[in-house]
C-alpha cells in the first residue's frame, strides 16, 4: 500500500477515534464536575502534568526509534528490525524503572506543591498520585512495540486500540462516579482497564509480528548504535525543553495561585487539545510517509510537499483559532457550564496565539523527525523551556494568570523563528525568505478575518443559546474559508490539495460504479 493510501487510512481512523474520544471525554468531564467538583478536577490536571514531566525520562528515544526503523522497514529487513526492537525494549524497560524511582522520590514534596488542597487529606493526595504513577510506568512495557507499527504507516492499529480503551474506561468511570462518588475508585478503575489493555497489546503485537519473539537476534554494529545514541542525545534536549515549555503551566498555577484555576483553564485547554488532536491526525499520519519521501524522492519533491502541508496547517489551525476565539467562552459558560468557569479574554487570546503558532510548527517538527534533523537545534528546545519557566514565573507574580501564557507564547515563537533556518539551510539548501513571507501572508489573513467577524459576533451573539451559537459557527466557517479561497485559491499548494481531493473522489466513484457493474467514464 502506497504512502497516500496508508496516510488516508490513518487519517480516517484518526478522525473516528478523535471524534469518539472527544465526545466521551466531554461526557466524562461533565459528570466529574457535577459529582466531584473543580478541586479534584484540578488535582487530576496537576498530576497529569507532573507525570508528563517525569516522562521526559524517555528523552525522545521514541522518535529516534522511528527514524532508525524507516530504512529496514522499507527494505523489509527483518533481521535488522529485530535488532533495533531488541535494543528499544531494553531502553524502555530502563526508562520505566527510572520513572518509577524518581516518581516515588517526589512523594514527600507533594504537600508543599499543593498549598491549598481544599480539605483533601495529604494521605489521599499521595494515594491518588501513586495510581497516576502506576498508569504511566506500565505504558513503557509495550510502547516500544508501537514503533514498528508506526514505521510501517499502520498507526491506525494504535489508534483503534486506544479508542476502544477510552470508550470502556469512560463508561466504567461514569458508572463508578454516579454510584460511589469516590475519586479513588474512579482512578483505580482506569488502572485496571489500562493494565488489561497493555496485556492485550503485548499479545496482539506478538502475533502480528511473530519474528519479534525470536531469540536469535543479531547485535547492531557500532556505527548503527552510534547513530541511535547520537539522535537520542540530541532529542534529549528537545524532550527536556518541550516538557519545560508545555507541561509546567498547571504546576506553576497551582503553586502561585490556586488549584481550582487549573480546573478552569483545563476546560478551555481540553477542548483546544481535542481540536489539536483532530487536526494533528492529518499531519501525524504522514510523518512516516515523510520519512519514506525523504528516503526515496528528490529535494525538490520534498520541498513541494513540505509547502503543501505547511499551507494546509496554517489554513486549518487558523480556522480553529478564529472559531475558538469567538465561540469557546460562550460554549463553556453559556451552553455547557456557567459563568463561574469563565476565563479572561486576554488569557484565552494568548492561549490561542500559541495554538496557532504551534500549528504552524507542526509541519516543521514532523519533517525534522522524518528527515532525522535532531542535532542542529538540540539546544533551542532547552532554551525555549528555560525562557518559558522564567517568563511564566515572573509573569504570574506581576500580571497574574495571563503571565503564564506570555511565557508560553514567547518561548514557542523562538521555534517559529529559528527552526525554518535549520531545515531550509541544512536539508532543502534554500533561502528562508519564502517561508517567512508565506508566514506573514497567512497570519495577516487570519488576523484580518478575525477583525471582519467582530461586528458579526456583536450582532449574532447578543444572547447565547444553541441557535445563536450555531449561526455564529456557520458564519465563521463561511467567511473564513471564503476569504482563504479568495486569497490563496490560485496557489500551487491549493491546486495540489484540490487535485488530491478530486482524485480521491474519482477513485470512490469508480469503485462504486464497479460494484454496481456499471461502466466507468472519467
Amino acid at each position: 500500500m502506497g504512502r497516500v493510501k496508508q496516510a488516508e487510512k490513518n487519517i480516517f481512523f484518526g478522525y473516528v477515534s478523535n471524534f469518539i474520544i472527544m465526545l466521551m471525554g466531554l461526557l466524562q468531564r461533565t459528570v466529574f464536575i457535577a459529582v466531584l467538583g473543580r478541586t479534584l478536577l484540578g488535582v487530576n490536571a496537576l498530576y497529569t502534568d507532573i507525570l508528563s514531566v517525569l516522562s521526559m525520562a524517555e528523552l525522545g528515544i521514541g522518535s529516534a526509534m522511528n527514524y532508525s526503523l524507516y530504512k529496514p522497514v522499507a527494505n523489509d529487513d527483518r533481521e535488522k528490525i529485530k535488532s533495533y526492537m531488541r535494543l528499544y525494549k531494553k531502553a524502555y524497560l530502563a526508562i520505566a524503572a527510572v520513572i518509577a524511582v524518581v516518581g516515588l522520590a517526589l512523594v514527600p514534596f507533594l504537600p508543599r506543591l499543593i498549598r491549598n488542597s481544599r480539605g483533601i487529606p495529604p494521605r489521599d493526595l499521595v494515594l491518588y498520585y501513586l495510581i497516576y504513577l502506576f498508569n504511566t510506568v506500565i505504558t513503557y512495557f509495550v510502547a516500544y512495540k508501537y514503533s514498528l507499527v508506526n514505521a510501517q504507516q499502520r498507526g491506525y492499529i494504535q489508534t483503534n486500540i486506544n479508542t476502544v480503551t477510552k470508550i470502556v474506561t469512560v463508561i466504567v468511570q461514569i458508572i463508578v462516579l454516579i454510584t460511589t462518588k469516590n475519586f479513588l475508585l474512579f482512578l483505580f478503575s482506569q488502572s485496571v482497564i489500562e493494565l488489561l489493555q497493555k496485556i492485550f497489546v503485548s499479545i496482539y503485537l506478538n502475533r502480528l509480528y511473530p519474528y519479534l519473539r525470536d531469540r536469535n537476534v543479531q547485535k547492531l554494529d557500532r556505527e548503527e548504535k552510534e547513530i541511535v545514541v547520537t539522535k537520542s542525545k540530541a532529542l534529549m534536549f528537545h524532550k527536556i525543553g518541550d516538557v519545560a515549555r508545555t507541561s509546567t503551566d498547571n504546576i506553576i498555577i497551582t503553586y502561585f495561585m490556586d488549584i481550582n484555576w487549573v480546573g478552569v483553564v483545563g476546560n478551555y485547554t481540553l477542548i483546544i487539545t481535542y481540536a489539536t488532536n483532530y487536526i494533528g491526525v492529518i499531519f501525524n499520519s504522514v510523518v512516516s510517509g515523510f520519512g519514506n519521501l525523504v528516503a526515496t524522492e528528490s529535494k525538490d519533491k520534498q520541498y513541494a510537499m513540505f509547502r503543501v502541508y505547511r499551507f494546509f496547517a496554517c489554513w486549518l489551525y487558523g480556522f480553529a483559532a478564529v472559531g475558538f476565539w469567538f465561540l469557546l467562552t460562550p460554549l463553556i459558560t453559556g451552553l455547557w457550564l456557567d459563568e463561574s468557569w469563565m476565563l479572561g479574554q486576554a488569557v484565552l487570546t494568548l492561549i490561542l496565539i500559541d495554538f496557532y503558532f504551534k500549528g504552524e510548527r507542526t509541519v516543521l517538527v514532523n519533517f525534522k523527525i522524518a528527515a532525522g534533523i535532531f542535532e542542529q537545534d538540540k539546544y533551542l528546545a532547552l532554551c525555549k523551556g528555560i525562557v518559558n519557566l522564567v517568563l511564566s514565573i515572573v509573569g504570574i507574580r506581576y500580571i497574574g494568570l495571563a503571565g503564564v501564557y506570555v511565557g508560553t507564547v514567547v518561548s514557542g515563537l523562538m521555534g517559529n523563528l529559528i527552526q525554518p533556518f535549520i531545515i531550509y539551510r541544512d536539508h532543502f539548501r534554500r533561502r528562508t525568505w519564502t517561508y517567512f513571507a508565506d508566514a506573514a501572508k497567512y497570519l495577516c489573513a487570519v488576523a484580518g478575518i478575525s477583525a471582519l467577524l467582530i461586528p458579526l459576533r456583536n450582532l449574532c451573539m447578543r444572547t447565547v443559546n444553541i441557535g445563536t451559537f450555531a449561526l455564529m459557527a456557520v458564519a465563521i466557517t463561511a467567511v473564513y474559508n471564503a476569504v482563504f479561497l479568495l486569497l490563496f485559491g490560485r496557489t500551487d499548494e491549493f491546486r495540489y490539495l484540490r487535485n488530491l481531493a478530486a482524485g480521491k473522489l474519482a477513485r470512490h466513484a469508480r469503485k462504486a460504479a464497479q460494484k454496481q457493474g456499471k461502466p466507468w467514464e472519467k
